[in-house]
């Protein structure tokens, strides 16, 4: 930095206009750009704040008139927010973190370290761990034995990852993601009363009051490549089999992957999302923030939920799902129009029964 918009034209795959020799430093919102930011204005609405700011280039939509918005030089990107993923990467300046070993760190003498990795104060990496080349370990990071991660990893400050796990390159886990702590499983000596109301669906009639026995977690973690994982996520170990997750995936914050969960590839998994044990998620799916998805399921490629939906059934693929429990997005849209007619459904049934009950009985 700083980038001429030439540069950045050229970087992106996006057309370019006006005094292309100029200089920006920086990406901001239109109302408050400065003469050295580029203003991201990728809508007609945000284009209108330009005259609140100082400005003198944008990244535009296709076919916008930047001269008369008074601007020097103008991106214009036929998809706006596909090449603010491209500009976001070239304006980012990281985290700072140092390169190199810090010598608060404790790793293992049988760990193996590609030459150009940095560990962070106090990080903790065990026996036979493996980190590849160009990954950056956080401060309070813990790495378990055993474990192996690809190159070019970026854990941030509080990441654990446990024992067992092997995760695929350009991994990003964000601040206190966990990977690979013991599934929830538990068990009774006798059916519990859980199991009773499952077959039953309601009635837990004899079950009696047990302690749970623990069913240890003896499968690991598998992850792919290019998978992101957000803050306070967790994906947990599988029982015998590993926890699966695919390729590109990308999960928000506070998400929850339970034992045996087996995700395809490319998955958007949204904030306070929860898959219980051994779900099967299809390839391309999307999954609403607050979805949750009951145990022993499958759901399809290219499946869409939207926020809160609770999938208790298996979900063909190609569906896209909404409500409690989850339904065909246009049926249960219907469904709440229907809910809204109910009271003056209501009013109108109790004024036919008021004209009844008045009508003389020998008409």
């Amino acid at each position: 930095m700083p980038y001429t918009i030439a540069e950045i034209a050229t970087a992106l795959g996006i057309r370019a206009e006006g005094d292309t020799t100029l200089n920006v430093s920086a990406v901001a919102e239109p109302g408050s750009a400065r003469a050295s930011d580029l203003a991201l204005a990728m809508k007609p609405e945000f284009a209108d704040q330009l005259s609140q700011g100082g400005a003198r280039a944008a990244m535009l939509w296709d076919g916008a008139d930047w001269q008369a918005m008074g601007l020097d030089a103008a991106l214009m990107a036929p998809r706006p927010r596909y090449a603010m993923s491209g500009l976001s990467a070239m304006m980012d300046a990281g985290a700072g973190y140092a390169p190199g070993l810090h010598e608060t760190a404790l790793i293992h003498p049988t760990a193996k370290l590609a030459d150009d990795v940095s560990v962070g104060p106090f990080a903790v990496i065990g026996a036979d761990a493996e980190i590849g080349a160009g990954s950056v370990i956080g401060t309070q990071v813990f790495v378990g034995q055993g474990t192996r991660i690809g190159e070019r990893a970026l854990l941030h400050p509080g990441v654990k990852i446990g024992h067992g796990v092997t995760i695929g390159d350009r991994f990003i886990a964000h601040f206190g993601a966990t990977v690979g702590a013991d599934g929830f499983s538990f068990v009774t000596p006798e059916p519990s009363a859980a199991e009773k109301v499952r077959e039953t669906l309601g009635d837990q009639a004899g079950a009696t009051a047990q302690s749970y026995a623990r069913i240890h977690s003896l499968g690991g973690v598998v992850i792919g490549d290019d998978v992101e994982l957000g803050a306070n996520s967790c994906i947990d170990r599988g029982t015998v089999r590993a926890t699966q997750v695919g390729n590109g995936c990308k999960f928000d914050n506070l998400a929850q992957i339970g034992h045996n969960v087996v995700i395809g590839n490319d998955c958007l998994i949204c904030a306070q999302v929860g898959i219980a044990g051994s779900s099967r998620i299809g390839n391309n799916v999307v999954l609403g923030g607050q979805t949750g998805v009951s145990d022993n399921l499958f759901i399809g490629d290219n499946v869409i939920t939207g926020g809160a939906t609770k999938v208790l059934s298996n979900v063909p693929s190609g569906r896209v799902m909404l409500g409690y429990p989850a339904m065909k997005m246009d049926a249960q849209l219907e469904l709440y129009k229907q809910l809204r007619r109910l009271p003056r459904l209501i009013a109108d049934v109790a004024l036919l029964k008021k004209s009844v009950s008045k009508a003389d009985p020998s008409d």
